[in-house]
């Protein structure tokens, strides 16, 4: 037994309290550090289903426009979306709320894994766990706020529901589906903790698993289904609120709860604090050339993240382009849909306008990857990493600019590739490469200068009010809240102007205009600016 663990043992013993003391105090501590974010991902997923409610009654007001839309809903729609189970609107409104489970599962993730191996990994925990508190008290206390959120969420979905008539029983069902996502991941991302000494190569792990999972849903739904059933996306579907709700799919995720987290304490209990269960590899006795510099050491922080978002968009643009012909048969002739989709002065095809919406969507998924690695600054300022190279004869500027680098190249590659992706599927579908892969390529590129503002906010934040850093994600999801409700619902168009995408041009089917391009990008220059001159000015925290 390790000098570590016989420590801990001595803790337990001598507290009286148990593995478990302090897990109150702890959850309440949490608690007040996450209330904003904890806010923004309980209650914003659950205004979602009630948009969509309020929408299906007027886009699909009749049961036969209903019903003509299931019938010709593709498999590549199905890959996406998931399998539609009943033509109601309720029906409907599940099926396209069925994107609340992934997202409501990422910001678990994000949540166990920042209370429990971040905090191992700066060294606060330690701290922590020299006084009266238990082994397993931080990752009790961090599954209490992440499920406790994720109940309150099904809550809010449960209630919202109600209140715009839709039956309650399906309401509960729904409700039920967002919890049983949200604490399976919970579990997966309690695991992902215990396993990695790094707080980034364990969100890695759970991320992973959430998109493994949703890709064999997406493969299930494309096919026959039964490879859905492995996955716990699916399971969420299947309870099937509002079409004959099936209650026994329930066990499928409490199981797999009771299980993951079984396992997490197991792991936790067999590992000394601040390891992993997977052994650390030394490294090199000497560092190659490639690490002699800031932007050398940046890239081995970056370089997974990279390739990470660059692969997932670049697959969505795949299966865009190769759905995108034909749109104009999913929807026929429901002229509501066709105006939301032509929404924003698109003239040309439908099928392009239908790619250019995705790409916007594609846009703000980048400004996520935007944000993600700009605040990489924040946490290794926070971690004392940042101090370490600063001591050297590395200056602020030059430090910063080596992850903001990241911040503004990186976005562009994983567009670029998406957009080749979607734009040479497309052309091969309608057999008109050389046309169809510049004007895709153009499209994704447009959107840019409002995923380069987001990383300009993020250190304009870092720089000024570097503890508010964080609400960065708050600003995005805000962005992303009025993009959804401006293609669904009647928004003031000076609300819907906030939104720095809906000032991009539509590309491709629409008109390039310079100035909102360039625009924003001087938006973006002088965040980046005045966050790089705050830095260099400000102590270090």
């Amino acid at each position: 037994m390790s000098t570590a663990t016989l420590e801990r043992t001595r803790n337990d013993a001598t507290t009286g309290g148990g593995p478990f003391a302090g897990t109150s105090e702890l959850a309440r501590m949490f608690l007040l550090r996450d209330k904003t974010v904890l806010g923004l991902w309980t209650v914003y997923p659950a205004i979602l289903p009630v948009f969509y409610a309020l929408a299906m009654d007027h886009l699909y007001p009749t049961a036969e426009e209903r019903a003509r839309f299931i019938s010709s809903t593709s498999a590549a729609l199905k890959a996406l979306e998931g399998p539609t189970f009943g033509a109601s609107v309720g029906g409907l409104t599940a099926w396209f709320a069925g994107i609340v489970y992934p997202v409501i599962a990422l910001a678990v993730i994000l949540t166990v894994i920042r209370h429990t191996r971040a905090e191992e990994e700066s060294g606060r925990f330690e701290l922590v766990g020299s006084t009266s508190v238990g082994r397993y008290a931080g990752l009790t206390a961090a599954l209490i706020l992440a499920i406790g959120g994720v109940s309150v969420c099904g809550l809010f979905c449960f209630t919202g529901l109600v209140i715009v008539g839709l039956p309650a029983a399906g309401a509960a069902a729904f409700g039920v589906a967002v919890i049983s996502a949200g604490a399976v991941f919970a579990g997966v991302a309690a695991v992902a903790a215990q396993l990695s000494t790094g707080a980034r190569t364990a969100r890695g792990i759970a991320l992973g698993a959430l998109g493994f999972a949703f890709m064999l849903r997406a493969v299930g739904d494309a096919g026959s289904g039964t490879v859905s059933w492995v996955s716990p996306l699916s399971w969420s579907q299947q309870i099937r609120p509002f079409s004959d709700e099936r209650w026994w799919v329930v066990i499928l995720p409490l199981t797999a709860v009771i299980g993951l987290i079984t396992v997490a304490y197991a792991l936790l209990r067999g590992r000394d604090a601040g390891a992993g269960v997977i052994a650390e590899r030394p490294g090199p006795r000497v560092a190659p050339p490639s690490l002699a510099g800031p932007v050398g050491l940046s890239w081995r922080s970056h370089r997974g993240q990279l390739v990470a978002w660059t692969v997932g968009l670049g697959l969505f643009g795949l299966l865009v382009g190769g759905m995108a012909h034909g749109v104009g048969d999913q929807f026929g002739d429901i002229d509501a849909v066709n105006d939301i989709i032509l929404k924003g002065g698109a003239s040309q095809a439908l099928e392009e306008s239908f790619i250019a919406m995705t790409l916007s969507i594609f846009g703000i998924v980048a400004s996520a990857y935007a944000v993600s690695e700009s605040l990489q600054l924040h946490i290794e300022e926070e971690s004392a990493r940042a101090e370490a190279v600063l001591s050297t004869a590395v200056g602020r500027i030059r430090w910063a600019f080596s992850h903001i680098l990241f911040a503004i190249v990186g976005p562009a590659i994983a567009m670029v590739v998406t957009g080749l992706l979607a734009g040479l599927t497309y052309g091969i579908v309608i057999d008109d490469v050389s046309d169809a892969v510049p004007r895709v390529v153009a499209g994704a590129l447009v959107q840019l200068p409002a995923v380069w503002l987001m990383a300009g906010l993020v250190v304009a934040l870092f720089g000024v009010l570097p503890k508010y850093a964080t609400a960065a994600w708050g600003v995005l999801a805000a962005f992303l809240g009025l993009y959804i409700a401006g293609v669904t619902a009647d928004i003031p168009q000076v609300v819907l102007d906030l939104n720095p995408f809906s000032h991009l041009p539509i590309l491709p089917g629409g008109e390039f205009r310079a100035g909102p391009v360039v625009g924003l990008t001087a938006i973006a220059v002088v965040l980046l600016s005045v966050g790089l001159v705050a830095f260099r000015r400000r102590d270090m925290r």
